[in-house]
């Protein structure tokens, strides 16, 4: 078969994925549908370039590091700005179809539970969101095996010399607790080592976007259900607040105002 565009990109199938649950069909079902599909691939690719991100600092390679970062970052600001659009839909648009959406939520979204995993953090509601979906539930224990961000840019780390710690203490949140002696050697980084500062600033770059994405993602589910809980029976806004501030380079920002 010939390779076009349309066969390429399997875009007869894609556009067929957008199956309303609305009856009658409610004409801002489609928006919310395809902005989740959006994210999902999205997510998909921030966890492809966290392999190679993991791979390259696990071999002490700054550049490439720094270029998967930056891709990363730019994925980043495009899921923030996404929720511009969702934020196009009023809390009347949304409750339209709400009713129809069942046991449906976004905590159950597997990938980003993924890319939280990656990035240090552990809590109950991970695999509690998937305890009907055995397969979930053993993805999910498979990346908690897996390097973490912090545990590649420590290995990155050692690569360059620099005597760094990341033992898994913490099981409750982000696995990783701070040690002053971890954060003496990023400020010995910091001032000493221009090329190292500038990934360990990327780090900071994505832990300042993860929380853009989450604060812009409870305003929106702030201003579209309130106080209401969210679908599936989730606590919604809430639960979303809780998880504000949670940094998942804490020794990155500890060392702020030692300069």
């Amino acid at each position: 078969m010939k390779i076009t565009y349309t066969n390429y990109l399997k875009v007869d199938e894609l556009l067929e994925l957008q199956q309303l649950k609305s009856d009658p069909a409610e004409h801002d079902e489609t928006l919310f549908i395809i902005i989740h599909q959006t994210y999902e691939l999205w997510f998909k690719q921030i966890i492809h370039e966290f392999g190679k991100l993991n791979s390259e600092m696990q071999n002490g390679n700054t550049w490439t590091s720094v270029k998967t970062m930056r891709r990363i970052l730019t994925i980043m600001k495009t899921l923030v700005s996404q929720v511009d659009i969702l934020e196009t839909m009023t809390p009347l648009e949304f409750n339209s179809f709400r009713k129809f959406l069942g046991q449906s939520s976004g905590f159950q979204s597997l990938q980003f539970r993924m890319i939280e995993i990656l990035c240090g953090l552990r809590f109950p509601l991970m695999l509690e969101a998937h305890k009907d979906e055995p397969d979930h539930i053993s993805e999910l224990q498979h990346y908690m095996n897996q390097p973490t961000i912090w545990e590649s840019f420590c290995e990155y780390l050692s690569q360059k010399g620099y005597q760094v710690t990341a033992e898994r203490e913490n099981e409750k949140g982000l696995i990783f607790n701070t040690t002053e002696e971890n954060q003496k050697v990023l400020i010995e980084v910091m001032k000493n080592d221009p090329e190292v500062a500038l990934l360990s600033e990327l780090l900071v770059d994505f832990d300042e976007g993860l929380q853009e994405w989450r604060y812009r993602h409870v305003k929106m589910v702030q201003r579209t259900i309130g106080a209401k809980k969210g679908t599936g029976g989730s606590e919604g806004v809430a639960y979303l607040q809780r998880t504000l501030n949670q940094h998942i380079f804490p020794d990155l920002w500890e060392i702020r105002s030692e300069f």
